[in-house]
């Protein structure tokens, strides 16, 4: 793809606009900031937002802490129920979870600042050092987790606070998955992933294997020798495919592979961007790659979704965000055939769609958008590499309500199985969930 050269130094924009661009989205409150937003609870006794959060964080008891100076205190009680609650406050859709639910939320009101409430809580307490949590006597049970992200370090934590010892395994380089390879920049900013999971790993008793690929380096029949239990916290590492000619054009590229790649950028410069960015998606990852291609100086990007917007899975905030950022969302359109020139993208033809008799089909009839850099967001997938034996439901592990898995002593979670839902703080609730359930096994207790 074409490069922009309107920048020093061969970059696209000035160094001091990057930083500007890829700054955090909501800064985080200052005391008094905080003072004042807490005095908006009303301290609901039967708290509807406590039960829109997956982790079920005492939301009340927490603002109230702040409300009345103590902010560390309001964090242990996030941290006990999200050990992840500090990159939960800053990247949950908290405007469709908690902030929706609040009785603030009103045509007149708008709901009280909870992420933003918790996200002072928790950052006051990673900057002051602060460790609430003490690992139990040695039990002498071994735990193997495979995948380092929210749902298997969330296990990990919980398992080394009761005592057993467990080593985490992962494919990267990197602990963290999505949050440290996926999520936008400008979501975790000033290397928030990595800081936060040096925090959660203090608790000792978690041992990082990283580079290590289930069905390559091992196999769940290993770890279950080896082990005493095993959680699966795989996420969903393939994407989807478009299946149409040009996909494999210079400039088609996985809009995941694109965020990862910029979120592991030394210099925002560096990462390629074209002039005229179309991404293929409806869902937060698209919006995520629209919003970050314009960030880093691409001049037109336009997201392309297949239904309508009250279909997208991207929220509306983020839909809003994506438009304020200058980024073009079309509706009810699919893409037909990447338009290629000497083997790279210039175009892209999509065909307009329509519902018929509770179907989505394509109308026949399309147009071309001209385009140098194509990124697909059309949703991930399982690697079923070293799952055999595993039942698997609509491409998803099937896993109880405590993480169980029809093999015995394997135990699931996040995006991996089929009740995930895509979200870290879901993933985060269900590792937790499932070590109790572990804990249980191991023990009897």
């Amino acid at each position: 793809m074409e490069r922009l050269h309107t920048g020093p130094a061969g970059g696209r924009l000035d160094p001091a606009e990057y930083e500007s661009n890829f700054s955090d989205l909501h800064p985080r409150f200052g005391k008094h900031e905080a003072l004042v937003a807490s005095d908006r609870c009303y301290f609901c006794h039967d708290a509807p937002c406590m039960t829109a959060c997956p982790t079920s964080i005492d939301i009340p008891l927490f603002i109230r802490q702040i409300s009345t100076g103590n902010e560390i205190p309001a964090a242990k009680t996030i941290l006990e129920q999200n050990i992840f609650g500090g990159m939960c406050a800053r990247v949950c859709p908290t405007e469709t979870l908690c902030e929706q639910a609040c009785v603030r939320n009103t045509a007149e009101e708008k709901p009280v600042d909870i992420g933003r409430l918790q996200r002072f809580a928790t950052d006051a307490a990673m900057d002051a050092g602060r460790q609430f949590f003490k690992r139990a006597a040695p039990t002498g049970k071994r735990v193997a987790v495979v995948g380092a992200g929210p749902a298997g370090l969330a296990c990990a934590h919980r398992l080394a606070l009761k005592g057993h010892d467990v080593t985490v395994f992962d494919a990267r380089e990197k602990a963290g998955g999505l949050n440290e390879y996926g999520l936008a920049t400008y979501k975790a900013s000033d290397n928030f992933a990595a800081r936060e999971i040096a925090y959660i790993l203090e608790i000792g008793g978690i041992t990082i294997a990283a580079g290590k690929s289930l069905g390559v380096d091992f196999t769940l029949e290993s770890l279950r020798a080896d082990y005493d239990a095993v959680f699966l916290g795989i996420g969903l590492a393939d994407t989807n495919a478009l299946g149409i000619e040009g996909e494999e054009l210079a400039g088609v590229e996985d809009a995941v592979d694109f965020i990862a790649g910029l979120r592991q950028a030394s210099n925002k410069a560096d990462v390629p961007v074209g002039r005229r960015v179309v991404v293929l998606g409806g869902g937060m990852t698209a919006v995520d790659a629209a919003i970050q291609s314009k960030l880093l100086g691409a001049e037109d990007v336009t997201i392309c979704y297949r239904r309508g917007q009250a279909e997208m899975n991207a929220s509306e905030f983020e839909q809003e965000l994506a438009a304020s950022k200058g980024v073009f969302i079309r509706h009810w359109m699919k893409p037909k055939t990447i338009i290629g020139d000497n083997g790279k993208v210039v175009g892209i033809e999509m065909e307009y769609t329509e519902m018929r008799d509770g179907r989505l089909v394509g109308t026949g009839e399309s147009g071309l958008i001209p385009a140098d850099h194509v990124l697909k967001a059309i949703g991930q997938k399982l690697v079923p590499a070293g799952l055999e034996g595993l039942a698997l439901e609509a491409g998803r592990i099937v896993a109880d309500e405590t993480g169980k898995t029809s093999m015995p002593k394997v135990w699931a979670g996040g995006d991996c199985v089929a009740a995930g839902e895509d979200l870290t703080v879901t993933a985060v609730a269900q590792g937790r969930d499932a070590a109790e359930s572990i804990h249980c096994a191991l023990t009897g207790v």
